[in-house]
């Protein structure tokens, strides 16, 4: 999950050979910062059903590859910044040891390591998602901290590990979290490599790192980001295979794009999902259209409203079905 959103974003880090990768996650909020998940206070009953909700069978993909869930967007701007020369390199010289051991203790040093002794229901949730998604846990900290977010980590070879602020926690219900959880875990099973480190450098204050300099920013800058906007399509297909609802992930969604506690119980993703259509409309006409590019190219994450189309529509797919599927044989021919 950089930044989470307009209000806050969530922002990640993935491994690629042995360097740290940020990368931004649920957000889409502006650059230069980090954000956090602006999200809603579940009321007690909806909590107390998540966590009913939780251990209900779900598929287990025991067989997945990054490739099996990733957007075609992403495949297509991935392939887009392999042309750019040299990219690799700067990425190695941006965060050198002094750079990475910062970002190690600034997020661990006041933190809580989650385990199965401590935060146990927390710990169940990564834990969960990892398996899932056939992929290995990383370390789950939590930081007291008001701004709602969450980001993932990994330096030097080390176990990655992913960070949640306890304003996080308290802002969502539990199937909620788990695919916020999800989200950053697809990010590392689809090993978002070094372009993620220029992407979340630059939503984070780029400007202000030794050693980049505004003109390789800049001139990054809208090809990282229109990268990073798929990628983030690609991982919000990572939380709908954990969630196993699309309503679970829109709703995060919907609550990112506005709302407050004592709102909550009046929200409708099925009124946002119109909302959504409503949105492709008005951007149909030329001027829309030039409009909505404009605004798109300033955002590190697509819109809240445009997430949210596209995985109601991946749920539908024959892709989707196809996994769910080959996960529910693969499950039964290990148990003859």
């Amino acid at each position: 999950m950089a930044s989470l959103l307009s209000c806050s974003a969530c922002s990640a880090c993935v491994v690629s050979s042995k360097l740290s990768f940020p990368i931004s996650g649920w957000g889409s909020k502006p650059r230069r910062r980090w954000g956090s998940i602006g999200l809603i206070i579940a009321p007690q009953a909806e909590r107390r059903r998540s966590r009913v909700l939780a251990v209900v069978s779900r598929a287990v993909f025991r067989d997945l590859d990054a490739d099996d869930f990733r957007h075609p967007l992403d495949k297509q701007n991935t392939l887009l910044l392999r042309t750019i020369p040299g990219l690799n390199e700067l990425g190695k010289a941006l965060l050198g040891p002094v750079t990475e051991q910062v970002m190690l203790l600034e997020n661990i040093g006041t933190s809580v390591l989650v385990s199965e002794k401590q935060l146990p229901d927390l710990h169940k949730l990564m834990v969960e998602a990892a398996k899932v998604l056939n992929t290995d846990a990383p370390d789950l900290y939590v930081r007291q901290n008001p701004v709602p977010n969450a980001y993932t980590l990994a330096v030097s070879g080390r176990k990655p590990f992913i960070v949640v602020h306890t304003s996080l926690v308290e802002l969502l219900s539990r199937r909620e979290l788990q695919a916020v959880l999800a989200h950053e875990l697809g990010h590392l099973k689809c090993d978002h490599g070094v372009w993620l480190t220029f992407a979340n450098i630059i939503t984070l204050g780029a400007y202000s790192v030794p050693g980049l300099g505004a003109m390789i920013a800049q001139s990054l800058e809208e090809q990282l980001f229109r990268w990073l906007r798929a990628a983030e399509l690609t991982c919000d297909r990572a939380a709908l295979l954990v969630a196993q609802d699309p309503k679970v992930v829109i709703s995060v969604l919907m609550k990112l794009a506005g709302g407050c506690p004592s709102l909550s119980d009046q929200l409708s993703v099925d009124a946002f999902l119109e909302q959504a259509r409503s949105y492709d409309k008005a951007s149909s006409s030329p001027i829309g259209w030039y409009i909505r590019n404009a605004q798109t190219r300033q955002l590190s994450h697509p819109l809240p409203v445009l997430r949210a189309r596209e995985i109601d529509e991946w749920s539908r797919s024959h892709e989707y079905r196809f996994l769910l599927k080959r996960a529910a044989q693969l499950e039964d021919s290990l148990k003859v």
